[in-house]
């Protein structure tokens, strides 16, 4: 059938945004770029904190698994919790800011290796849990435009990505990593009283002009599995979540693997290292909202499908052609497309679950695409070893033109 969010939305009230919306729309994207600021800024700690502690390069590797982990686990309850209190999705949306703030003071004061890890799941399940509730709200309060209400809301932690470790790289130069974590962590405290008061003051954005929808209403949990159940079966949003698996593993393997390329095969120094990697993300802050607004004027598989086919073709001309001057343009190029993906994969989950289920869906996706991608770095990291780096960029450029075609065949019209 024929990809048609526009028509899908038919049937649903015409819930045109308030200014209050934007409001709620402009905070939800800063707390984003908050969580991924903080997340990126540890990665630049690490050394210090690996020194602080004197552990080993696999007891960190073993706090990262764990982060990942935890985010994974926590992904699908923290779904169904969240639909089924979804009127109260503004107070736990605050709560796990509180608690991802807690979390990284905890880190902060830490003195043994044990309550970091504490501090890690905290901030991990806080993390994950947040993100649920968030994208639901904003699915539900830009129901026609989904798309690029998520492609903003991606794009602000873009901004928190490339910040994060620009900003903490320089502090460290003044402060120590405990101090720095202790100013960061009063952000989620302010981000989170703000968030909750937009919410409550909207109800809960449920309201539309002088229509109020039965979306706040209790679901009885037994039907909310039977929802799911019939969603599951009597749709393709399976295939989405496998597109968003395959999605996760390539860009697991991006994130892991592009950085020790260039460090120990095209010889660049750590600061030009951080400048293309930096690169590679900064280019998707414009790109992904145009590509939001694209997929809500003229669907979701006519925007994607092509992007997924093009960072597949640029994977592999990096493996053919990445050396020198070209590897830099090459590394532009696929930065137009490979943070653009998952914001449009959200709203076409979004499109097909409706409101009433939209957290457990978004649950269920995130659960699938943190277990798909946990097999992908040792997968990779074994053609890199044995074989080489133009393997390991095949294989992804591989899971890419999979991603696109599985997406292809989904009828993303087809609802319960």
């Amino acid at each position: 059938m024929a990809d048609n969010p526009i028509k899908a939305e038919s049937d649903r009230p015409d819930k045109k945004p308030e200014k209050r919306s934007y409001l709620f729309l402009s905070t939800i994207t800063a707390s984003h770029g908050v969580f991924h600021f903080m997340s990126q800024s540890f990665s630049v700690m690490l050394p210090a904190i690996k020194e602080t502690f004197g552990i080993n390069p696999v007891q960190v590797g073993v706090l990262i698994t764990i982060r990942t982990l935890a985010s994974g686990l926590a992904s699908v309850p923290g779904g169904i919790i969240s639909d089924f209190f979804r009127q109260q999705r503004g107070r736990l949306m605050m709560v796990c800011m509180i608690v991802f703030a807690l979390g990284w003071l905890l880190i902060g004061i830490s003195p043994i290796y044990a309550l970091l890890i504490i501090g890690m799941v905290a901030i991990a399940v806080a993390g994950s849990v947040w993100h649920l509730p968030s994208l639901a709200e904003l699915g539900s309060q830009f129901s026609k435009t989904r798309g690029t209400a998520m492609a903003i809301h991606g794009a602000g932690g873009s901004i928190g990505d490339i910040l994060g470790p620009i900003i903490t790289g320089v502090l460290l130069g003044y402060l120590s990593w405990r101090g720095i974590l202790s100013i960061y962590s009063i952000i989620p405290f302010v981000m989170a009283f703000v968030v909750f008061w937009l919410l409550k003051s909207s109800g809960n954005g449920r309201k539309s002009g002088t229509e109020t929808t039965t979306d706040t209403e209790p679901l009885d949990l037994r039907v909310q599995f039977q929802t799911i159940k019939e969603i599951m079966k009597k749709t393709h949003i399976w295939r989405i979540n496998v597109v968003a698996g395959l999605r996760g593993m390539c860009f697991d393997i991006i994130s892991t693997f592009f950085p020790l390329f260039m460090k120990d095969e095209l010889g660049f120094s750590s600061s030009s290292v951080g400048l293309h990697f930096g690169l590679l993300w900064a280019i998707g802050i414009t790109v992904s909202p145009l590509m939001g607004y694209l997929s809500d004027r003229f669907g979701r598989k006519r925007v994607l499908v092509p992007a997924l086919f093009y960072s597949g073709l640029m994977i592999a001309a990096l493996a053919l052609f990445g050396r020198g001057t070209t590897y830099t343009v090459l590394l532009i190029f696929l930065g137009v497309t490979i943070r653009s993906d998952y914001s449009i994969l959200t709203a076409a989950i979004l499109d097909i679950a409706g409101d009433k289920v939209a957290t457990t869906m978004l649950g269920i996706l995130s659960f699938t695409r943190f277990v798909m991608a946990a097999v992908a770095p040792i997968i990779a990291g074994a053609l890199y070893q044995y074989v080489g780096m133009a393997a390991t960029l095949f294989f992804v450029a591989g899971l890419f033109v999979i991603a696109a075609v599985v997406f292809l065949s989904a009828d993303l019209d087809k609802k319960v």
